[in-house]
């Protein structure tokens, strides 16, 4: 029997990434002598990523219209007809059985080309408001993959399957590493510790706000473990330079995320989606900080799902620099309150999201 051939195509954040990552995994679990292709952008944070996870890509020359008027719009249409005569062109050399989408710049013309083929294509949407990529491509796809309910208000309701969102297996099983993860970042197992993300760019916000709190959190006897983004990246290392003695560890990006989790004992967040999908496999208790910068707010839509279950604190962006810190050591503090927060949003978690998808795409490869 001739070995399976899949393309995932995607990216430009790695809330697009991480899925896909998560999603070849489970493919290569289920059928071993799979063989998996990415598509990404040029120049986007995939090109980097994926190879690092043991998968080629190939990149295509594509970005997205800036909303503002800018001279980098007159080369978007330039882009979309290179992009979608080199996906087509990849198609035919590779030859898939089946394409997925994950959203995303790159997954547009990857998918396109694969539906004009006759290529089934599946789409992974990871938020409760789709991507215009997912938006525009969901008429030929055969199965889209969907974290939240209700979606039949965007997609067809006879294509929809409600999976959850696919996260990587180290960190579904993170928890098992926590003397692992204390030794790996330095720490005081009998002190608490704080991780704290803005998703892999940074989130400017939640940094400034630790950036003003470090001394505070310090003289409460939290350790944190900081992941800035490179865009704060300078500012950070510079400002924890006086408190490396206490447990603050600033970096630029996690590579070992899974460590990351296990070493928590709370987590500040943006609430995007595939960041409270970790929180709710991990069940750790999760402070979210929803980006106002997101189409349809969905960020705080997503973060109130979790706050109107019990399973998560909510800190409105604008409030962020007045009542982040606080709120954290507030919770350091309180451990039956955290307990509570962990065994509420454990319920929420879906840890075999990855597996699942994988299957549906297997099922949609025509024999």
């Amino acid at each position: 029997m001739p070995e399976k051939r899949i393309i995932i195509s995607g990216g430009g954040t790695g809330g697009h990434i991480f899925p896909a990552i998560a999603i070849a995994d489970a493919l290569k679990n289920l059928e071993p002598g799979i063989n998996i292709l990415f598509t990404g952008a040029k120049g986007r944070m995939e090109m980097e990523k994926v190879p690092a996870a043991g998968y080629p890509i190939e990149a295509l020359w594509i970005s997205g219209l800036q909303r503002k008027l800018t001279w980098k719009n007159l080369l978007f249409p330039v882009k979309v007809i290179h992009s979608s005569i080199k996906a087509r062109s990849i198609i035919k050399k590779f030859r898939p059985d089946a394409v997925v989408g994950v959203g995303g710049y790159a997954s547009g013309p990857t998918v396109k080309a694969a539906a004009a083929l006759g290529i089934p294509t599946i789409l992974q949407e990871q938020n409760s408001y789709p991507g215009i990529t997912n938006k525009m491509l969901a008429r030929k796809a055969k199965k889209i993959c969907v974290a939240y309910s209700g979606m039949e208000k965007y997609f067809p309701a006879s294509k929809l399957v409600l999976t959850g969102n696919p996260v990587r297996a180290e960190i579904v099983h993170a928890n098992a590493k926590k003397e692992e993860a204390l030794e790996f970042f330095g720490l005081d197992r009998n002190k608490p510790t704080i991780l704290a993300v803005g998703g892999s760019l940074g989130a400017f916000t939640i940094n400034q706000s630790i950036h003003q709190g470090l001394k505070e959190i310090a003289d409460s006897g939290i350790q944190l473990i900081w992941q800035t983004g490179k865009y704060y990246a300078d500012q950070a290392s510079a400002a924890v330079l006086p408190f490396e003695n206490s447990g603050i560890r600033q970096y630029t990006f996690i590579a070992r995320m899974d460590l990351a989790y296990a070493a928590a004992d709370l987590v500040i967040s943006r609430a995007g989606a595939i960041a409270i999908s970790e929180l709710c496999v991990t069940g750790k208790p999760g402070i979210l900080v929803p980006s106002p910068n997101v189409a349809e707010d969905h960020q705080t839509k997503n973060a109130m799902a979790l706050v109107s279950a019990d399973a998560a604190i909510m800190v409105k962006d604008s409030e962020c620099a007045r009542e982040l810190v606080k709120t954290t050591i507030e919770l350091a503090g309180n451990n039956e309150r955290k307990m509570q927060l962990s065994a509420n949003i454990l319920t929420m978690g879906k840890s075999k999201a990855a597996a699942e998808i994988a299957e549906i795409i297997l099922s949609c490869i025509i024999k």
